[in-house]
Protein backbone atom coordinates (compact mmCIF):
# COMPACT_ATOMS: atom_id res chain seq x y z
CA UNK A 1 0.00 0.00 0.00
CA UNK A 2 1.32 3.70 0.07
CA UNK A 3 2.75 5.21 2.50
CA UNK A 4 -0.68 7.51 2.06
CA UNK A 5 -3.32 5.03 2.63
CA UNK A 6 -5.17 4.11 5.76
CA UNK A 7 -4.58 1.27 7.43
CA UNK A 8 -7.04 -1.20 8.83
CA UNK A 9 -4.60 -2.30 11.90
CA UNK A 10 -4.67 1.38 13.12
CA UNK A 11 -8.22 2.15 12.64
CA UNK A 12 -9.64 5.22 15.07
CA UNK A 13 -11.81 2.02 15.83
CA UNK A 14 -15.36 1.23 17.04
CA UNK A 15 -17.72 2.80 19.60
CA UNK A 16 -18.18 -0.46 20.77
CA UNK A 17 -15.23 -3.02 21.35
CA UNK A 18 -15.83 -6.33 19.64
CA UNK A 19 -14.26 -9.79 18.51
CA UNK A 20 -12.44 -8.96 14.99
CA UNK A 21 -12.96 -11.82 12.29
CA UNK A 22 -10.08 -13.60 11.99
CA UNK A 23 -10.06 -13.89 8.24
CA UNK A 24 -11.31 -10.23 7.36
CA UNK A 25 -9.57 -7.00 7.93
CA UNK A 26 -11.50 -4.60 10.12
CA UNK A 27 -12.73 -2.64 6.88
CA UNK A 28 -14.02 -5.37 5.11
CA UNK A 29 -16.03 -7.01 7.87
CA UNK A 30 -17.37 -3.25 8.03
CA UNK A 31 -18.26 -3.85 4.18
CA UNK A 32 -19.67 -7.32 4.41
CA UNK A 33 -22.22 -5.41 7.45
CA UNK A 34 -23.33 -2.87 5.25
CA UNK A 35 -24.28 -5.25 2.52
CA UNK A 36 -26.36 -7.62 4.46
CA UNK A 37 -28.12 -4.40 5.86
CA UNK A 38 -31.68 -4.08 5.33
CA UNK A 39 -31.10 0.14 4.54
CA UNK A 40 -28.93 -1.31 1.73
CA UNK A 41 -31.38 -3.61 0.57
CA UNK A 42 -33.63 -1.08 0.14
CA UNK A 43 -31.80 1.15 -2.19
CA UNK A 44 -32.83 -1.07 -4.94
CA UNK A 45 -36.22 0.21 -4.63
CA UNK A 46 -35.02 4.23 -4.39
CA UNK A 47 -35.14 6.44 -7.69
CA UNK A 48 -31.47 8.05 -9.00
CA UNK A 49 -33.01 10.25 -11.25
CA UNK A 50 -36.09 9.16 -12.94
CA UNK A 51 -39.07 8.43 -10.57
CA UNK A 52 -39.44 4.82 -9.99
CA UNK A 53 -38.55 3.51 -13.35
CA UNK A 54 -40.67 0.47 -15.05
CA UNK A 55 -38.13 0.09 -17.89
CA UNK A 56 -35.55 -2.47 -16.74
CA UNK A 57 -32.21 -0.25 -17.33
CA UNK A 58 -32.68 2.51 -15.62
CA UNK A 59 -30.11 3.42 -12.26
CA UNK A 60 -31.86 3.09 -9.10
CA UNK A 61 -30.18 4.23 -5.91
CA UNK A 62 -28.53 0.49 -5.58
CA UNK A 63 -27.09 0.58 -9.45
CA UNK A 64 -25.69 3.77 -8.49
CA UNK A 65 -23.76 2.71 -5.36
CA UNK A 66 -22.51 -0.10 -7.44
CA UNK A 67 -21.05 1.63 -9.58
CA UNK A 68 -20.00 4.13 -7.35
CA UNK A 69 -18.63 1.19 -5.42
CA UNK A 70 -16.30 -0.36 -8.98
CA UNK A 71 -15.27 3.50 -10.25
CA UNK A 72 -13.67 4.10 -6.24
CA UNK A 73 -12.03 0.91 -5.82
CA UNK A 74 -10.18 1.05 -9.39
CA UNK A 75 -8.33 4.21 -8.22
CA UNK A 76 -7.83 3.18 -4.77
CA UNK A 77 -6.40 0.31 -6.08
CA UNK A 78 -4.21 2.19 -8.68
CA UNK A 79 -2.98 4.63 -6.19
CA UNK A 80 -2.09 2.19 -3.85
CA UNK A 81 -4.94 3.25 -1.19
CA UNK A 82 -6.96 0.50 1.19
CA UNK A 83 -9.68 -0.63 -1.29
CA UNK A 84 -11.29 -2.54 1.68
CA UNK A 85 -11.97 0.69 3.48
CA UNK A 86 -12.70 2.76 -0.05
CA UNK A 87 -16.03 -0.28 -0.85
CA UNK A 88 -17.22 0.14 2.23
CA UNK A 89 -17.52 4.22 2.61
CA UNK A 90 -18.98 3.35 -1.02
CA UNK A 91 -21.34 1.01 0.15
CA UNK A 92 -22.87 3.12 3.00
CA UNK A 93 -22.83 6.30 1.28
CA UNK A 94 -26.36 6.42 0.40
CA UNK A 95 -28.29 4.17 2.95
CA UNK A 96 -29.92 7.10 4.24
CA UNK A 97 -31.16 8.80 1.26
CA UNK A 98 -35.11 9.29 1.36
CA UNK A 99 -37.53 7.63 -1.47
CA UNK A 100 -38.02 9.58 -4.73
CA UNK A 101 -34.41 10.73 -4.86
CA UNK A 102 -33.14 14.36 -4.21
CA UNK A 103 -37.12 15.13 -4.94
CA UNK A 104 -37.86 13.68 -2.27
CA UNK A 105 -35.05 14.83 0.11
CA UNK A 106 -36.06 18.08 -0.81
CA UNK A 107 -39.25 17.86 0.11
CA UNK A 108 -38.47 16.44 3.66
CA UNK A 109 -36.48 18.79 3.96
CA UNK A 110 -39.14 21.45 3.75
CA UNK A 111 -41.20 19.69 6.43
CA UNK A 112 -38.79 19.03 9.41
CA UNK A 113 -37.91 22.73 9.17
CA UNK A 114 -40.96 23.42 9.89
CA UNK A 115 -40.43 21.41 13.24
CA UNK A 116 -37.18 23.47 13.27
CA UNK A 117 -34.89 20.45 12.26
CA UNK A 118 -32.72 20.03 9.18
CA UNK A 119 -32.43 16.94 7.37
CA UNK A 120 -29.58 15.74 4.90
CA UNK A 121 -29.17 12.14 3.52
CA UNK A 122 -25.23 12.02 4.45
CA UNK A 123 -26.20 12.39 8.41
CA UNK A 124 -28.94 10.12 7.73
CA UNK A 125 -26.75 7.82 6.04
CA UNK A 126 -24.69 7.68 9.82
CA UNK A 127 -27.69 7.85 11.79
CA UNK A 128 -28.58 4.47 9.71
CA UNK A 129 -25.83 2.37 10.48
CA UNK A 130 -25.02 3.86 14.00
CA UNK A 131 -28.62 3.77 15.31
CA UNK A 132 -31.25 2.76 13.16
CA UNK A 133 -29.87 -1.08 11.86
CA UNK A 134 -30.11 -4.21 14.13
CA UNK A 135 -33.41 -2.81 15.61
CA UNK A 136 -31.46 -0.01 17.32
CA UNK A 137 -28.05 -1.00 18.12
CA UNK A 138 -26.60 -0.27 14.79
CA UNK A 139 -23.88 -1.85 12.63
CA UNK A 140 -21.14 -0.38 14.95
CA UNK A 141 -18.58 0.68 12.03
CA UNK A 142 -14.89 1.85 11.97
CA UNK A 143 -14.81 5.76 12.74
CA UNK A 144 -12.84 6.06 9.18
CA UNK A 145 -15.90 4.42 7.13
CA UNK A 146 -18.38 6.64 9.64
CA UNK A 147 -16.58 9.96 8.28
CA UNK A 148 -16.25 9.05 4.74
CA UNK A 149 -20.01 8.73 4.64
CA UNK A 150 -20.76 11.66 6.22
CA UNK A 151 -18.40 13.94 3.95
CA UNK A 152 -19.00 12.11 0.75
CA UNK A 153 -21.52 14.78 -0.73
CA UNK A 154 -20.07 18.05 -2.32
CA UNK A 155 -20.26 21.19 -0.83
CA UNK A 156 -19.32 19.58 2.64
CA UNK A 157 -16.18 19.28 4.60
CA UNK A 158 -13.91 17.04 3.17
CA UNK A 159 -13.48 13.60 4.36
CA UNK A 160 -10.33 13.16 6.54
CA UNK A 161 -9.16 9.96 4.82
CA UNK A 162 -7.68 9.72 0.95
CA UNK A 163 -10.40 6.79 0.65
CA UNK A 164 -12.64 8.54 1.29
CA UNK A 165 -11.74 11.43 -1.07
CA UNK A 166 -11.95 9.06 -3.58
CA UNK A 167 -15.76 8.16 -2.67
CA UNK A 168 -16.30 11.50 -3.25
CA UNK A 169 -14.90 11.90 -6.79
CA UNK A 170 -16.23 8.42 -7.80
CA UNK A 171 -19.79 9.40 -6.58
CA UNK A 172 -19.62 12.70 -8.61
CA UNK A 173 -17.91 10.90 -11.78
CA UNK A 174 -20.77 8.13 -11.31
CA UNK A 175 -24.29 10.04 -11.78
CA UNK A 176 -22.20 12.30 -14.50
CA UNK A 177 -21.66 9.70 -16.54
CA UNK A 178 -24.87 7.44 -15.74
CA UNK A 179 -26.90 10.31 -15.54
CA UNK A 180 -26.09 11.31 -19.24
CA UNK A 181 -26.71 8.00 -20.33
CA UNK A 182 -30.19 7.75 -18.66
CA UNK A 183 -31.41 10.53 -19.77
CA UNK A 184 -30.62 9.67 -23.51
CA UNK A 185 -32.25 7.01 -23.20
CA UNK A 186 -35.11 8.17 -21.92
CA UNK A 187 -35.18 10.97 -24.93
CA UNK A 188 -34.79 13.90 -22.35
CA UNK A 189 -31.51 14.39 -23.83
CA UNK A 190 -29.82 14.10 -27.28
CA UNK A 191 -26.31 13.51 -28.40
CA UNK A 192 -26.04 16.64 -29.79
CA UNK A 193 -27.31 18.89 -26.78
CA UNK A 194 -24.53 18.01 -24.73
CA UNK A 195 -22.00 21.01 -24.30
CA UNK A 196 -19.35 20.52 -27.11
CA UNK A 197 -16.77 22.81 -24.88
CA UNK A 198 -16.65 19.65 -22.37
CA UNK A 199 -17.49 16.88 -24.06
CA UNK A 200 -14.08 17.69 -26.01
CA UNK A 201 -12.13 17.50 -23.31
CA UNK A 202 -14.15 14.20 -21.53
CA UNK A 203 -14.80 12.40 -24.91
CA UNK A 204 -17.64 9.94 -25.38
CA UNK A 205 -15.86 7.30 -22.46
CA UNK A 206 -16.29 10.21 -20.08
CA UNK A 207 -15.01 7.49 -17.23
CA UNK A 208 -12.11 6.26 -18.95
CA UNK A 209 -10.77 10.31 -18.85
CA UNK A 210 -11.56 11.12 -15.34
CA UNK A 211 -10.42 8.08 -13.70
CA UNK A 212 -7.04 8.45 -15.69
CA UNK A 213 -6.96 11.64 -15.16
CA UNK A 214 -7.26 11.72 -11.27
CA UNK A 215 -4.92 8.67 -10.91
CA UNK A 216 -2.63 10.66 -13.02
CA UNK A 217 -2.75 13.82 -10.70
CA UNK A 218 -2.50 11.85 -7.84
CA UNK A 219 -0.40 8.82 -7.98
CA UNK A 220 2.75 8.59 -5.02
CA UNK A 221 1.07 12.33 -4.11
CA UNK A 222 -0.89 12.86 -0.21
CA UNK A 223 -3.88 14.32 -2.27
CA UNK A 224 -6.42 13.26 -4.86
CA UNK A 225 -7.35 15.36 -7.38
CA UNK A 226 -8.44 16.26 -11.10
CA UNK A 227 -6.00 18.49 -13.60
CA UNK A 228 -7.49 21.86 -14.11
CA UNK A 229 -8.70 21.38 -17.36
CA UNK A 230 -10.43 18.15 -16.47
CA UNK A 231 -12.15 19.51 -12.89
CA UNK A 232 -13.30 22.33 -15.41
CA UNK A 233 -15.13 20.18 -17.88
CA UNK A 234 -16.37 18.01 -15.07
CA UNK A 235 -18.26 20.73 -13.49
CA UNK A 236 -19.51 22.16 -16.31
CA UNK A 237 -20.79 19.23 -17.34
CA UNK A 238 -22.27 18.95 -14.28
CA UNK A 239 -24.07 22.22 -14.19
CA UNK A 240 -25.36 21.16 -17.72
CA UNK A 241 -27.16 17.93 -16.44
CA UNK A 242 -28.48 20.34 -13.53
CA UNK A 243 -30.18 22.69 -15.77
CA UNK A 244 -31.38 19.71 -18.66
CA UNK A 245 -31.98 16.67 -16.55
CA UNK A 246 -32.32 17.84 -12.99
CA UNK A 247 -34.37 20.54 -13.10
CA UNK A 248 -35.93 19.15 -16.80
CA UNK A 249 -39.98 19.00 -16.50
CA UNK A 250 -40.39 16.37 -18.88
CA UNK A 251 -37.79 14.39 -16.47
CA UNK A 252 -38.80 15.42 -13.01
CA UNK A 253 -43.13 16.12 -14.08
CA UNK A 254 -44.14 13.54 -11.79
CA UNK A 255 -42.01 14.85 -8.81
CA UNK A 256 -44.70 17.17 -8.73
CA UNK A 257 -46.95 14.65 -7.00
CA UNK A 258 -44.45 14.06 -4.39
CA UNK A 259 -44.79 16.82 -1.61
CA UNK A 260 -49.03 15.91 -1.50
CA UNK A 261 -47.25 12.25 -1.25
CA UNK A 262 -44.57 12.49 1.82
CA UNK A 263 -46.53 15.78 3.89
CA UNK A 264 -49.92 13.49 4.03
CA UNK A 265 -47.73 10.35 5.20
CA UNK A 266 -45.59 12.44 7.49
CA UNK A 267 -48.85 13.68 8.88
CA UNK A 268 -50.38 10.59 9.39
CA UNK A 269 -47.65 8.79 11.30
CA UNK A 270 -46.31 11.72 13.09
CA UNK A 271 -49.44 12.21 14.66
CA UNK A 272 -50.48 8.72 14.37
CA UNK A 273 -50.57 7.59 18.66
CA UNK A 274 -50.41 3.78 17.55
CA UNK A 275 -47.15 4.61 15.48
CA UNK A 276 -45.89 6.53 18.37
CA UNK A 277 -46.79 4.46 20.96
CA UNK A 278 -44.44 4.11 24.11
CA UNK A 279 -42.60 7.57 22.59
CA UNK A 280 -43.38 10.62 24.89
CA UNK A 281 -40.48 12.82 24.13
CA UNK A 282 -41.94 15.20 21.20
CA UNK A 283 -38.29 15.29 19.50
CA UNK A 284 -38.01 11.86 19.80
CA UNK A 285 -41.57 11.07 18.06
CA UNK A 286 -40.43 13.65 15.34
CA UNK A 287 -36.77 11.94 14.84
CA UNK A 288 -39.31 8.57 14.76
CA UNK A 289 -41.03 9.73 12.30
CA UNK A 290 -38.17 11.51 10.14
CA UNK A 291 -36.74 7.92 10.39
CA UNK A 292 -39.54 6.02 8.96
CA UNK A 293 -39.57 8.57 5.92
CA UNK A 294 -36.65 8.46 4.73
CA UNK A 295 -36.62 4.65 5.13
CA UNK A 296 -38.80 4.30 2.44
CA UNK A 297 -38.99 2.62 -0.75
CA UNK A 298 -40.26 4.58 -3.62
CA UNK A 299 -42.67 1.31 -3.97
CA UNK A 300 -43.64 1.20 -0.35
CA UNK A 301 -44.10 5.03 -0.17
CA UNK A 302 -45.96 4.84 -2.57
CA UNK A 303 -48.34 1.52 -1.28
CA UNK A 304 -48.66 3.26 1.72
CA UNK A 305 -50.22 6.48 0.42
CA UNK A 306 -52.72 4.31 -1.90
CA UNK A 307 -53.84 2.50 1.50
CA UNK A 308 -54.42 5.39 3.51
CA UNK A 309 -55.59 8.11 1.00
CA UNK A 310 -56.93 6.50 -1.70
CA UNK A 311 -59.95 4.63 -1.41
CA UNK A 312 -60.76 1.56 -2.71
CA UNK A 313 -63.64 0.26 -4.99
CA UNK A 314 -66.24 -1.35 -3.01
CA UNK A 315 -67.11 -5.05 -4.08
CA UNK A 316 -69.79 -7.69 -3.18
CA UNK A 317 -67.97 -10.63 -2.17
Amino acid sequence: LSPFATLSSKTAGRKHEEKECPFRTAFQKDRDKIIHSKAFRRLKHKTQVFLSPAEDHYRTRLTHTIEVAQIARTISRALGLNEDLTEAIAMGHDLGHTPFGHGGEDVLCEIVKQHGKTFRHNEQSVRVVEVLEKDGKGLNLCAEVIDGILYHPQKVEWPHTLEGVVVRYADHFAYIRHDIEDALRAGVLKEKDLPKKHMKVLGPKILDVVVSDIIKMSRGKDKVKLSKNVQYAVDGLYDFLYKNVYTNMLAKKEETKIPILLRLLFRFYHYNADFQKGIKDSDHQLQHTIDFIAGMSDRFAINKFQDLFVPNEWRTV
